[in-house]
């Protein structure tokens, strides 16, 4: 009877309760053969040679490293670290933002009829495909090519972002503008209004608040690339952190981390008041 009874508070509190269980246990058989596959067996971290190894690598990393010099090295590695960010998102707003236009089906004249016509959605198409293969290559592997293209430094971590996030804000761009609300642009392109003033008049003030939303998330998550793009010679706080770890330098690296964590902190908040201030 207590089963009974706990069965009906159950259905009487959430009457799928049933069913969401039954989606939980298919989750979980499903990611099963997942994790088998991927060998991840996190009990391995418990072993005594896992500790004493952890124990080591933790005792090496204290006291930070808060020599002079070293603070000045990082104090200008972190400034060309974010300046790479900007510099990568801003090259690819620049060119997701044509890719975006050609792209995106509500500001197509010919679309008002119902159906595209050859030429406009040939381009549409052809520009989907740029935007699919620029996000498909990760900015690691794009930096691979261009520090073979154009050497060590910075400028191979400002052009993979660029590519990769051209790809990246131009997939989102259009999900924006096309899941909004079309009407007013719809009405203006009928009325004769050319395809930038249907832009500029309807869909780009009521989607304004998203697109610098996602355009200043993106940003932050250029700093976070650009300090793992570090590591192939792209210059900034990774290459640093990738020295100091092939010479185990502990205290070195507990620096560099926080100030890593601190640079992350800080984008968050700068993004936190620019999207107060231009939202």
């Amino acid at each position: 009877m207590g089963a009974v009874a706990s069965s009906a508070d159950l259905r009487r509190r959430d009457p799928a309760w049933l069913g969401r269980l039954f989606w939980a246990g298919a989750a979980c058989v499903l990611l099963a053969p997942l994790f088998v596959a991927t060998e991840f067996r996190p009990w391995e971290l418990l072993e005594e040679r896992s500790l004493q190894a952890t124990g080591r690598f933790a005792g090496a990393m204290l006291p930070p490293d808060l020599a002079g010099g070293f603070l000045l090295r990082v104090a200008r590695e972190s400034w060309r670290t974010v300046a790479m960010a900007t510099a990568g998102v801003s090259l690819a707003f620049l060119a997701a933002a044509p890719l975006t236009f050609v792209s995106t089906r509500v500001l197509s004249i010919s679309a008002l009829a119902g159906r595209m016509a050859i030429l406009p959605f040939a381009l549409r198409l052809l520009a989907r495909w740029l935007l699919i293969l620029l996000r498909s290559v990760p900015e690691l592997v794009w930096a691979l090519v261009f520090v073979r293209v154009v050497g060590l430094g910075p400028t191979a971590g400002v052009l993979a972002i660029a590519l990769t996030y051209t790809g990246m804000l131009g997939k989102v761009y259009g999900e924006i503008l096309e899941s909004g609300e079309s009407h007013a642009a719809q009405s203006l392109l009928r009325n004769g209004s050319s395809r930038l003033q249907a832009f500029f008049y309807a869909l780009l003030p009521q989607n304004a608040a998203e697109l610098i939303s996602y355009t200043v998330f993106r940003w932050e998550c250029a700093i976070r690339s650009s300090v793992v793009l570090g590591y192939v010679g792209a210059g900034g706080l990774g290459q640093m952190i990738d020295d100091s770890t092939k010479s185990l330098e502990g205290g070195q690296i507990t620096t560099l981390l926080l100030v890593f964590v601190a640079l992350v902190a800080l984008s968050d908040r700068v993004s936190a008041w620019l999207r107060r201030v231009l939202g």
